[in-house]
């Protein structure tokens, strides 16, 4: 078992379970640190990780972001992601209110929900996935509640409403792109003394003393 092959592994396990992009380069620096450590003491990635890699990338990936963490970082962000398209519709059309249709709500609100449910479990949907989502599953919903409701307002959406619904996931992307900021602008090397104290919740610290 190569070092490489435990980095991929685990890589792969968290994007999997919906561990955000900084966390996993952090997790992995971390990883690697331990690694680079257990060869130059004469020991093997086993050692560190033991038998088990899946088993070992899980237990990281539960202590680090559980899912109740990552469940209400999505519900965060997705209002911060229809927010700018909502805002986009009322400056296309010039209009301090925009009404609101059946079909609309139901596909907003189909989108957030298979959203939500990927990303907290299997990570990033990504563009293309997304739009298949919206043809295959969003589409259907609105034509059949078009069909069975018509098309009539529910209510007027106002102006600041999409504003505010921006608002909740902010903080999330400004902690995302200042942690890409502070990776892409470090010097790439690895400090071995400080991921020992990084992550409590690491299952590293089992093997320290190894």
């Amino acid at each position: 078992m190569t070092r490489e092959h435990v980095l991929a592994i685990c890589k792969s396990n968290w994007e999997y379970r919906g561990i955000d992009d900084a966390s996993v380069r952090e997790m992995l620096d971390e990883l690697s640190a331990h690694l680079d450590d257990a060869a130059a003491a004469g020991r093997g990635a086993k050692d560190v990780v033991g038998e088990d890699v899946k088993s070992f990338a899980a237990a990281w990936a539960r202590a680090r972001k559980p899912l109740r963490q990552r469940a209400l970082r999505m519900v965060a962000l997705i209002p911060c992601v229809f927010g700018p398209m909502l805002l986009l519709s009322h400056l296309l059309h010039w209009s301090y209110e925009r009404p609101v249709i059946p079909s609309r709500l139901v596909l907003c609100a189909v989108l957030a929900m298979v959203v939500v449910t990927w990303e907290t479990r299997r990570g990033s949907l990504g563009f293309r996935k997304l739009l298949l989502v919206q043809l295959l599953i969003g589409l259907p919903a609105t034509f059949l509640t078009a069909w069975l409701t018509g098309d009539d307002p529910l209510f007027e959406l106002p102006l600041w409403v999409p504003l505010l619904m921006m608002v909740p996931g902010l903080p999330y992307f400004v902690a995302d792109y200042r942690a890409t900021s502070g990776s892409s602008t470090g010097s790439g090397q690895i400090e071995g003394a400080v991921p020992r104290v990084q992550d409590e919740g690491s299952p590293l610290g089992r093997v320290e003393d190894q």
